[in-house]
């Protein structure tokens, strides 16, 4: 009974030693780092005091004494810093709030405290508190760690070590817009490093952007960040399957008609359509490829007519069936309206799609911008039949001579439905306004 008594005095008071050694051991940390810069600044101070004391005594002027009487900066800094640290460890819930805001504003202004917080276990305090169901608790927690992981790689491998990916909330909708949009600004932070291996597959981090992304609630500027952080994911190969398989292609092939973040979203399905799984999601997606020819007509976005060409290639690649669902869906007659007016890069991947829409028996396949794969060659138009070779020819001249009629007919229709409208609009221009108001 008595040993059973001594040991639980003694484990009691082992807990207390380390208490109070977790307190000496960062206070005097800090001490060490703002005693060297308070050593270089008070040299910089008497320097300083030295020569306009002089320049004083030069002027005959006497300075005032409250001049000598003020205390440095440092260590206020040094007392406003202990107090923080101190309270974020073993401060109560409301001490911790204040003080992650208090570190989120000492991070922003000098980038040596970043460094600091790490060794002084501040990061792995704030991801806890990231778990937190108080909604100021958790946002002020996020806002820190987000200054925090500014600028360096130490504190972006400790905040994933700290389990911060697993920490993400399941349910976005519970989220105010500010806390949604600080989470997404930490995980496009701490995505910005390829060399940095985050658990993608075994966290929370692709359900919350997919949420995120999905849900009608969620800001524009939002979404565009979570699209931002998929980009960064898709960079690293090992991603992909974990994107397809949480939804990343349905995601953001909805997002694609979207002005605002179709660049973002194409350049990310430019990725992932090079992957089995990837092609293998887009084939079977029913707003492909209806989507993407659409896409093709918008002359004002060269960037994503480029990435969709892109796109239509790799789908259209050796693929009878997906070159079929394209040519009834209209794809030819945009495609050579993109030949005429696209840019240079598009106009070239256009003129490639369109050698792959002749008759099937005369295709052949070889090299071209997309992915780089064997020539197929058969039937109608191999070398072995230069007979029916010339007639695919002919065929296919005749075909596309068609097409651009009727595609310089549209372009025509287009202008004087314009001319028109332009004429109806001075018409009634001239009608309102009087002859004494015209300028000759």
């Amino acid at each position: 009974m008595s040993s059973s008594r001594t040991q639980s005095s003694s484990s009691s008071s082992s807990s207390v030693w380390q208490h109070q050694y977790m307190k000496l051991h960062f206070f005097s940390r800090i001490r060490s780092l703002f005693k060297s810069k308070a050593s270089s600044r008070k040299r910089d101070l008497q320097s300083s005091t030295q020569i306009s004391r002089t320049q004083q005594y030069s002027e005959k002027v006497v300075a005032p004494p409250e001049i000598l009487s003020k205390p440095p900066e440092d260590e206020n800094e040094e007392v406003v810093l202990q107090r923080t640290v101190k309270k974020l460890h073993f401060g109560t819930f409301e001490e911790k709030e204040k003080a992650a805001i208090e570190i989120e504003k000492l991070s922003r202004e000098d980038k040596n405290i970043r460094k600091l917080m790490a060794e002084l276990g501040v990061l792995q305090v704030l991801v806890s508190m990231v778990a937190s169901d108080i909604s100021g608790h958790q946002r002020s927690a996020v806002m820190a760690l987000i200054q925090l992981s500014h600028g360096t790689h130490t504190n972006k491998a400790l905040m994933v070590n700290a389990g911060i990916c697993s920490k993400l909330p399941k349910n976005v909708e519970v989220l105010d817009q500010s806390t949604r949009y600080g989470f997404a600004e930490l995980l496009l932070s701490l995505s910005s490093l390829t060399s940095l291996q985050l658990p993608v597959a075994s966290s929370q981090i692709l359900p919350f952007l997919m949420e995120t992304m999905n849900s009608d609630t969620t800001e524009m500027k939002c979404k565009e960040i979570c699209l931002a952080t998929i980009n960064n994911l898709c960079l690293v190969l090992e991603n992909a399957g974990p994107l397809v398989t949480n939804g990343a292609v349905k995601t953001l092939l909805s997002l694609i008609l979207v002005k605002d973040l179709s660049e973002k979203a194409l350049a990310s399905v430019g990725q992932l359509v090079v992957t089995q799984m990837g092609k293998k999601a887009m084939e079977e997606c029913s707003t492909v490829p209806k989507s993407l020819i659409e896409i093709l007509t918008w002359e004002d976005k060269p960037k994503c007519q480029e990435y969709t060409a892109y796109i239509l290639m790799v789908l259209a690649h050796q693929s009878w069936s997906q070159r079929e669902k394209m040519a009834k869906a209209g794809i030819v007659p945009v495609l050579l309206e993109v030949t005429l007016l696209g840019s240079p890069l598009v106009q070239k991947r256009a003129v490639k799609l369109l050698q792959w829409f002749k008759d099937e028996r005369n295709v052949r396949m070889g090299p071209h911008s997309g992915p780089q794969t064997s020539r197929v060659s058969s039937g109608i138009g191999s070398p072995m039949s230069p007979r029916s070779g010339e007639e695919g020819k002919n065929v296919m001249k005749n075909l596309v001579k068609q097409s651009l009629y009727k595609n310089m007919e549209m372009i025509t229709r287009r202008g004087n439905v314009d001319l028109e409208r332009e004429a109806c609009r001075l018409k009634s221009l001239i009608i309102s306004t009087s002859s004494k108001s015209l300028t000759y």
